[in-house]
């Protein structure tokens, strides 16, 4: 959509066009979209696009009312627009590049091939912190994931799981495993201001493995288990699932190879469709509502001081059983935005 100007930046002083200039430029440092920033000010978004690309060559003199002499800027308002897209809206690989993530070196090895210009590291760090970028941590689905399998799953493959369920007259649940560590810390701790806390690690760490199902009526089964999950427990598990079933089962979970082994399979055939497994989209956990019951258990007991393994599992189990508890609670888990295929 293009910017509509709302007035003639040509119209306004020297002075008062240096001040805009380091004030779309700040704000575009600061989060704000180029396209907001032109809209605020009543300006072209080229305007702005040229100012950013003043700044990431010449720093605050390239904004100055009376520009000091020198080279121009390597970069025009389009090729920053360009960048700023490029980054924002696509992947790598898309250009031809093996890794998935963009780094500075990729960034540069981007701007050499297809605007023929060629930047140090450092010019790149400066031009996309300019544009407003930093470099953050990415969601664990990055590159891995296929989004067109994920749009399939979202669009027609989990419609037509509820649709048979609802013909079968089945409950469909979302199971998953995780495992909790005694050194485990999320969120945040008091510090004196500047100084940034650091978590010593004592070497006495015990863990223990929890799996659970979670259904859109907010029921809620789970198991803890001392030692590694293999097909074995996960079994142990889907007999538990189905004990006192009165009608099937549909049970959604990812293809880790447990729950593709031969003894999982042969129980499945024994249950003469009481129980079917359905598999989501590879290194697409964010379609599964159950991830969000191991965040909880875990910000709850990660609260808590952890005396020994019996505390932990103590911990644990009481989280899991507030949180059976409360079907309002469990049923929450599949409102999230990621998750909201599943009720649509």
């Amino acid at each position: 959509m293009k910017c509509k100007r709302t007035s003639d930046a040509r119209a306004h002083d020297h002075h008062t066009l240096q001040v805009m200039r380091q004030q779309a430029v700040k704000a575009v440092r600061e989060g704000a979209t180029a396209q907001s920033v032109a809209q605020s000010m009543g300006v072209n978004i080229r305007s702005v696009f040229r100012w950013l690309a003043d700044f990431s060559m010449g720093g605050q003199n390239a904004l100055m009312a009376k520009p000091i002499p020198g080279r121009p800027a390597k970069l025009s308002a389009d090729e920053m627009a360009w960048i700023a897209r490029t980054v924002k809206d696509h992947t790598p690989q898309q250009f031809k590049f093996e890794f998935g993530l963009w780094t500075l070196n990729i960034i540069r090895g981007l701007i050499k091939y297809h605007l023929n210009k060629d930047f140090s590291i450092s010019s790149v760090h400066r031009i996309m912190k300019t544009l407003g970028f930093s470099a953050q941590k990415p969601l664990y689905q990055a590159w891995q994931q296929d989004a067109a399998l994920v749009r399939t799953w979202e669009t027609e493959t989990f419609p037509s799981i509820r649709a048979q369920a609802k013909k079968e007259g089945a409950t469909i649940y979302f199971a998953d495993e995780s495992g909790l560590r005694s050194d485990y810390h999320t969120g945040t701790t008091w510090s004196p201001q500047g100084q940034t806390p650091v978590l010593q690690k004592t070497g006495r760490r015990f863990s223990i493995n929890m799996i659970s199902a979670v259904s859109p009526r907010g029921d809620f089964r789970f198991m803890l288990h001392e030692g590694s999950v293999n097909a074995k427990v996960f079994l142990e598990f889907l007999k538990r699932l189905m004990i006192g079933a009165t009608r099937p089962v549909f049970l959604i979970i990812d293809g880790h190879p447990i729950h593709k082994a031969v003894i999982v399979k042969k129980y499945v055939e024994q249950t003469k469709g009481m129980l079917k497994l359905f598999y989501l989209p590879p290194y697409s956990p964010h379609l599964n509502p159950d991830e969000t019951v191991w965040a909880q258990v875990k910000r709850d007991v990660s609260k808590r001081l952890v005396e020994n393994k019996e505390h932990l599992k103590q911990l644990a189990l009481s989280s899991l059983r507030r949180i059976q508890k409360l079907p309002a609670l469990v049923m929450s888990f599949f409102r999230q935005p990621e998750c909201r295929y599943i009720l649509d």
